[in-house]
């Protein structure tokens, strides 16, 4: 299955949900996913980890949407809602799914702007 590309019905169904864990981005020498690692990032200088860490300083909204890696503006949109609030964030996309992570002290309020507003 390829994914969602609309961005309206993307945007409608998130579905964000926050993991417990506190996770970290360190640097690392080692070449391959290490036992409860989420992701490893070869850049040109070096290797990045992103691991669960219970000194670390970010939480990891993951969207249940399954939005394809072709869709146009759902970083954008996230991205837009979270900077007018003032909380950074740094999306990590799956093939199935994007994940965000926010600073651990504004995760609850970043998983508030994230879910859809209630009709009225």
């Amino acid at each position: 299955m390829e994914g969602e590309r609309d961005l309206s019905r993307l945007l409608q169904s998130l579905d964000p949900k926050l993991h417990s864990e506190r996770y970290s981005f360190s640097a690392t020498l080692e070449p391959a996913l290490q036992d409860g690692q989420f992701a490893l990032v070869r850049e040109a200088e070096g290797l990045t980890s992103i691991r669960p860490d219970p000194a670390g300083e970010w939480a990891r909204i993951s969207l249940g949407v399954h939005s394809s890696l072709v869709a146009v503006g759902l970083t954008a949109a996230l991205s837009s809602r979270l900077a007018d609030a003032g909380i950074s964030a740094n999306i990590v996309a799956g093939l199935f799914h994007d994940h965000l992570f926010v600073p651990w002290g504004r995760r609850e309020e970043a998983l508030g702007l994230l879910r859809p507003a209630d009709p009225a």
